[in-house]
């Protein structure tokens, strides 16, 4: 099962398509910002029963090159088989759409970093048909972001630097820039990256730390995960009243969000949204909600 960390460490290029450009910078790159930039599909399966999809595509235009593609993979561990996977993932990109093809590769410990970072050839020595080599970001290049200001100048690296430092002994530090960066950001942009950032710390110790940053300050911040930080405090009599509540204020959170990024909502999916008391399905449609360009794409089964 995809764990809510590796969502993260690719959605924030969904959330701010931008963001490789900047990060580019911080390894040593030339990769112009982009002028347009679009979501593709992620689906690569073929007409076999074998289905493939990357995790993040992104078409990106810059205004002094031409356009290029970006599958962003977010990776938590040794996969022997996986830079095969990524090496049919760019051919086929290639093939399908006639540009060429970056893969970057989101890890979160330096081991599965360098692991992802080592060229791949598929033909023999004296043959190198094929070379992959991976962008690879992680503890050991993305920058450790503990000024407040510099998280403020640009919310979406602070958000990357907290998910890819999520076992750093700085956490902390990086976890309480974000968070009084957060503060200032407007509401629709703070509520994406503090959930991205508590998907992105997954079960790791570091989470609870957020949890704690969000429950000192919650009057300029209303998402799902301060909504349970709020009723952590409540009684067990009241868990219906509240479980109540907590639907009804997810359901909320995910009309305003669409709503803020432009994105239609008929009557009948806004009742179906208003309507849902389980939180496991609201939560999964708030995550699609950041990045859905229909309400349809949040009720895919």
């Amino acid at each position: 099962m995809v764990s809510s960390s590796h969502e993260a460490m690719h959605r924030i290029f969904q959330q701010d398509p931008g963001l490789f450009s900047r990060v580019s910078d911080v390894l040593g790159l030339t990769i112009p910002a982009p002028v347009t930039v679009t979501v593709l599909p992620t689906d690569l399966t073929e007409t076999s029963p074998v289905e493939r999809r990357v995790d993040t595509l992104l078409r990106l235009q810059t205004a002094e090159h031409d356009a290029f593609l970006l599958a962003v993979e977010a990776q938590g561990k040794k996969d022997p088989d996986k830079p095969a996977n990524w090496a049919y993932y760019t051919s086929y990109l290639w093939t399908k759409y006639r540009l060429p093809t970056a893969l970057v590769v989101v890890c979160q410990d330096r081991s599965t970093a360098e692991w992802a970072q080592r060229p791949v050839t598929s033909g023999p020595p004296q043959l190198p048909t094929l070379t992959l080599r991976p962008v690879v970001l992680g503890p050991h290049n993305m920058p450790v972001i503990t000024d407040p200001a510099e998280a403020r100048a640009d919310l979406a690296l602070a958000t990357l630097s907290a998910i890819t430092h999520a076992a750093d002994p700085d956490i902390a530090a990086i976890l309480k820039a974000l968070s009084a960066a957060l503060r200032d950001a407007p509401q629709d942009l703070s509520i994406i990256l503090a959930e991205l950032t508590a998907q992105g710390l997954g079960k790791r110790p570091a989470a609870q730390q957020w949890r704690n940053l969000m429950a000192a300050d919650l009057s300029f911040f209303k998402s799902p995960i301060s909504e349970e930080i709020r009723d952590e405090g409540r009684t067990e009599g009241r868990a219906q009243g509240r479980a109540q509540g907590r639907a009804q204020g997810r359901a909320e959170d995910i009309l305003r969000l669409l709503e803020r990024r432009g994105v239609d909502v008929p009557g009948e999916a806004r009742e179906h949204i208003t309507t849902c008391d389980d939180l496991d399905t609201l939560g999964r449609w708030f995550d699609r909600a950041i990045t859905a360009t229909t309400t349809e794409e949040l009720f895919i089964d």
